[in-house]
């Protein structure tokens, strides 16, 4: 069994948001899945059902980004699944609008979301799927950035980045993290070369 969290702010206003990109993804799993993400419980909204013949759990946490750990800790805890089968998909400036990366563990990377996950999970170890809403542009801050909502032109590269987000999800539920590692982040080499 996997969970899958996308992480995001709950609320109206934070709705297509840079930092909501994880809720974006869980939305379009939920979709070709054919469940809804409603129930609430573990202190988010949840779905369940199978993905790529593996159950899953798709997590949207509502505790607001900074408390993401305490969503995804207590999801863990009830199903009994280790940190290597808590998938998180979530924003990250490091990386160009709609670009992909997928990793085994590493570290928050200045991320809140991700430090409280550390934090409550007691590990770095656990996969993740990073999905790039570009930095910040110079003198703005940096909480303004990822409130903020994607441009028409970047619309559509973040529509492609959540579809493929999705598919490596289904990927690495299905058939394994290091084959959706190999798949997508390859991808992206070959679109820089």
């Amino acid at each position: 069994m996997y969970i899958i969290a996308g992480l995001g702010n709950p609320g109206k206003q934070y709705e297509h948001t840079r930092h909501n990109v994880g809720f974006e993804v869980i939305d379009r799993l939920a979709e070709r899945m054919g469940i809804s993400v409603e129930e609430k419980k573990h202190k988010a909204l949840c779905g369940r059902g199978v993905l790529e013949g593996e159950k899953v759990v798709l997590l949207k946490p509502q505790t607001f980004m900074n408390l993401s750990g305490e969503s995804v800790r207590a999801a863990a805890d009830y199903y009994k699944v280790p940190p290597q089968q808590v998938l998180v998909i979530y924003d990250d400036i490091s990386l160009e609008p709609g670009q992909l990366r997928i990793r085994a563990k590493g570290s928050a990377g200045g991320h809140n979301g991700m430090k409280n996950i550390i934090a409550h999970l007691g590990t770095q170890e656990y996969p993740r799927v990073r999905v790039g809403i570009g930095d910040k542009p110079r003198g703005m801050d940096l909480a303004d950035y990822v409130l903020s909502r994607f441009s028409k032109g970047e619309q559509e590269k973040m529509e492609q980045a959540f579809a493929e987000a999705a598919e490596a999800a289904a990927m690495i539920a299905g058939q394994g993290l290091d084959k959706a590692m190999n798949h997508f982040n390859q991808k992206k080499q070959e679109q820089e070369a």
